[in-house]
């Protein structure tokens, strides 16, 4: 008889394919990660530094501390802890700042990378092999997590290195990373809810809204403080670093994450490949309006993320308005405390118009970054093929690029409008004099960076489509942080003139400086015509 030789077993390749997606996810996400890391650890040694430049005596920091405890202040800042310790000013400087940062940062790229690759189709092969979707969820989480808690070490080491106690350092790099871990999770679980990427990750920024929100109210109202126990960011501010160092609201925070995070790979198991908890329903009526020309399709792709975000803005503009008096007052009837707050970084907050104009500089980042995600929302649907059909027309590249232009800089128009109208409308609710052709002026003038970021998106558009969003906020973003860096760490003035900010007038409180708005203008139309020649000679990514 001939022998029958036996069946070779082969390993089972789970764990080899669990590594390649691990490593998948970290490709996609490593670069992100290092920026986050580097700007964490950079601003908080560089607040340490303005601690010593800002206060230099007991009486300094009573008074600082004074001034922060401004219910309109507390509101706008948080609440003041330990200001007279460098690592305490530096926690209350740029700590909310720096967790919503790294807030944005992982949810959105937590949506990215597991609903956005789905939504795409790169998953389908993945997902026919021997690798669960559960598995694949879990280990893109992992990889955000582990980028969050590098922040975290990086603020540590940041404040370590110029001098801050270990103790509050250790408990303030902790509460930073437990931030991008909660908002981590909350992005991976609007991406097993929603069935879009820009559903999952327009509910994830809706949550840091509300939570932001609920902060804000209970720093601001000793009544409402309770509020701050539902916000992660409120978690962060009550573990109250170099001032205690509660460890108790992280604790509360960590057990979030964990249901939250272990929440969404356990939902990921049970749905449907590319589709979502929230399915839209099969049997409505075509919704046929604004679908007759490439311009009016561009308009209404953009309506809806439009709305969210003057939803956001108009509240947070409203809510600067209704405090106009509560702070200029005080920084009128105390020079000192102005004094104190033109060295911490908030020059010209004694006057409403002052103030405002001061708030409104702000509203060039919010504006910049709407323009560079429409522009990247353009290449995203370009790469998922969601365009295929409508480029097979008998319609040219440049008309379609045309479109999201013109409704990208209608919509930053009126996000801008919002904002100006909101702060208006709060000023006059508390009785602040300020008129509305003063607000609207104010809003307006961070339309000239917002146009800097249009025509860097457009540029990459054209040329590097995988890097719409960074480049295109750079000069809003990364120009505002050009200029917090050169003032805190004391460099030669020509580096902070590099910032766009650095060259807009604090309108109302004085006339528009309409030379670098016009040269803001004709730099952002030359990178647009570029990312447009671009446009027409690159391959389409189908």
């Amino acid at each position: 008889m001939t022998a029958i030789k036996p069946t070779v077993q082969r390993p089972c390749p789970g764990p080899r394919a669990g590594r390649a997606v691990t490593a998948l996810a970290l490709r996609q996400t490593r670069l992100g990660a290092l920026v986050v890391a580097a700007l964490v650890c950079g601003m908080s040694a560089m607040a340490v530094a303005a601690h010593r430049s800002t206060v230099k005596d007991p009486a300094d920091a009573a008074a600082l501390e004074a001034l922060a405890g401004n219910p309109a202040i507390r509101t706008l800042f948080g609440e003041p802890v330990a200001l007279y310790d460098a690592g305490g000013f530096a926690v209350w400087r740029t700590g909310t700042a720096l967790s919503v940062v790294l807030a944005v940062w992982a949810l959105l790229a937590a949506t990215r990378i597991t609903r956005g690759e789905e939504d795409a189709g790169r998953w389908d092969v993945l997902l026919a092999g021997r690798v669960p979707v559960t598995t694949v969820v879990a280990r893109h989480i992992t990889v955000l997590v582990s980028a969050s808690l590098l922040a975290g070490t990086a603020a540590f080491a940041g404040l370590i290195a110029t001098g801050a106690t270990a103790s509050g350092a250790a408990v303030h790099g902790a509460g930073l990373a437990l931030c991008g871990v909660f908002f981590t999770a909350a992005g991976a679980m609007t991406a097993q809810v929603f069935p879009t990427r820009s559903a999952a990750s327009g509910a994830a920024v809706a949550v840091l809204g509300i939570s932001m929100l609920l902060k804000m109210v209970g720093d601001g109202l000793a009544a409402l403080g309770w509020l701050r126990w539902l916000s992660p960011f409120g978690l962060t501010a009550l573990s109250r670093p170099f001032d205690g160092n509660q460890v108790w609201p992280l604790v509360i925070l960590f057990s979030a994450c964990l249901a939250l995070a272990s929440g969404a790979a356990a939902a990921a198991g049970r749905r449907d490949i590319r589709g979502g908890y929230l399915r839209s329903s099969s049997g409505r009526a075509p919704r046929m309006r604004l679908l007759g020309s490439l311009q009016a399709f561009s308009v209404r792709r953009l309506l809806r993320p439009l709305a969210a975000w003057a939803a956001g803005l108009g509240a947070y503009y409203l809510l600067i308005g209704l405090l106009a008096v509560s702070l200029t007052g005080l920084l009128t009837d105390n020079p000192r405390f102005a004094d104190l707050a033109a060295q911490a970084g908030f020059a010209g907050l004694g006057t409403v118009q002052g103030y405002v104009a001061t708030l409104f500089a702000l509203l060039a980042i919010p504006a910049g970054t709407f323009v560079a995600v429409r522009l990247a929302t353009l290449a995203t649907d370009e790469s998922g093929g969601r365009l295929t059909l409508l480029f097979a027309q008998p319609l040219t590249r440049a008309r379609l690029l045309s479109g999201e232009i013109a409704a990208a800089l209608g919509g930053v128009i009126v996000l801008t409008t919002v904002a100006g109208l909101a702060t208006w409308s709060g000023t006059q609710a508390v009785g602040a004099k300020l008129g509305i052709t003063a607000a609207l002026s104010g809003a307006w003038n961070a339309l000239p960076i917002a146009l800097l970021c249009l025509g860097t998106s457009v540029l990459a558009l054209g040329w590097t489509p995988r890097a719409v969003t960074v480049i295109g906020s750079l000069p809003a973003a990364g120009g505002f942080l050009l200029k917090v860096i050169a003032d805190i760490s004391g460099w030669p003035a020509w580096v902070g003139l590099m910032s766009p900010f650095a060259h807009l007038a604090p309108v109302p409180g004085v006339p528009v400086n309409w030379l670098p708005v016009i040269l803001m203008t004709a730099i952002a139309t030359l990178a647009a015509t570029a990312g447009a020649v671009g446009y027409r000679r690159r391959d389409l990514r189908i």
